[in-house]
């Protein structure tokens, strides 16, 4: 076996043979992942409806958590999980606009309303906490949309950002020392200090709109780089990820959240 091995390598050395190919696609054009119409492109998986039941699973809604009404995918954040696009992707420009509803669930009905979107997501669907995949998390919660959330399943993601420390938490400072974070949370340059989990949380430096007011809230991931923008304004930066390509979810979690446009753009050369 080793000597056939290593023929196989000197063959390939020789013939200049290469590894095997990305999976993931990376657009060379407007990708609209939403078509306006339905869940075409994604299929949806579901965990718990309450503590101790069997997940809903794959493909599985029967509380209507995802519909597509008026040109607007709603999610109703009454059963944790989430819509994940059927494809693997590598390098792209990702635009989402966004709005809250008015409607949040047990056990978050008086929390922030959360939501976000994963990157990179890789392994088995439920991986990450029996409801997710593992991946990094562009976070989307009142006043904290554009935080950083390594999202662990089998393995826990690592990524490096510019990052100061104040108090007990880290936030995202361009002008900081690089640190490696391989857990927790990154929070944007300027998430409230004094923020609290609490239903219509407003932070003082808040870059989102109103409840019922459109977002747009962009992730450019360029190979090992990922930058969070919200409404224009870059949020959060990371370099060194350890996950570059993969599916990408969007979240059920508690709280009514809208989505009008989902787009996937070719990076800038």
């Amino acid at each position: 076996m080793m000597r056939a091995a290593l023929v196989l390598a000197l063959v390939g050395i020789m013939t200049g043979a290469r590894a095997p190919a990305s999976c993931a696609d990376s657009p060379t054009k407007e990708l609209k992942l939403f078509n306006g119409k339905d869940l075409t492109n994604f299929y949806t998986y579901l965990g718990s409806p309450e503590k101790g039941a069997k997940p809903y699973g794959k493909n599985n809604d029967p509380e209507g958590v995802f519909t597509v009404k008026d040109g607007m995918i709603r999610v109703s954040g009454k059963v944790f999980g989430g819509f994940i696009t059927e494809k693997e992707f590598e390098n792209y420009h990702l635009v989402v606009e966004f709005k809250w509803g008015e409607m949040t669930f047990p056990p978050r009905e008086r929390a922030a309303r959360d939501s976000g979107i994963l990157l990179h997501c890789v392994g088995d669907d439920g991986a990450a906490g029996g409801v997710w995949m593992e991946s990094i998390e562009c976070q989307m919660i009142e006043g904290g949309t554009g935080d950083f959330i390594l999202v662990g399943g089998k393995n826990r993601p690592a990524l490096t950002v510019k990052a100061e420390k104040r108090g007990n938490e880290f936030y995202y400072n361009p002008d900081a020392k690089p640190m490696e974070f391989k857990a927790g949370r990154i929070n944007w340059f300027a998430r409230d200090p004094t923020w609290k989990d609490l239903k219509g949380f407003r932070g003082e430096h808040d870059l989102e709109k109103p409840v019922g007011d459109w977002n747009r809230l962009e992730c450019i991931c360029d190979g090992d780089k990922i930058t969070n923008i919200l409404n224009g304004k870059v949020l959060n930066a990371a370099a060194n990820a350890s996950h570059t390509q993969g599916k990408i979810i969007f979240q059920s979690e508690g709280a009514e959240v809208f989505f009008r446009r989902i787009d996937l753009l070719p990076l800038r050369k």
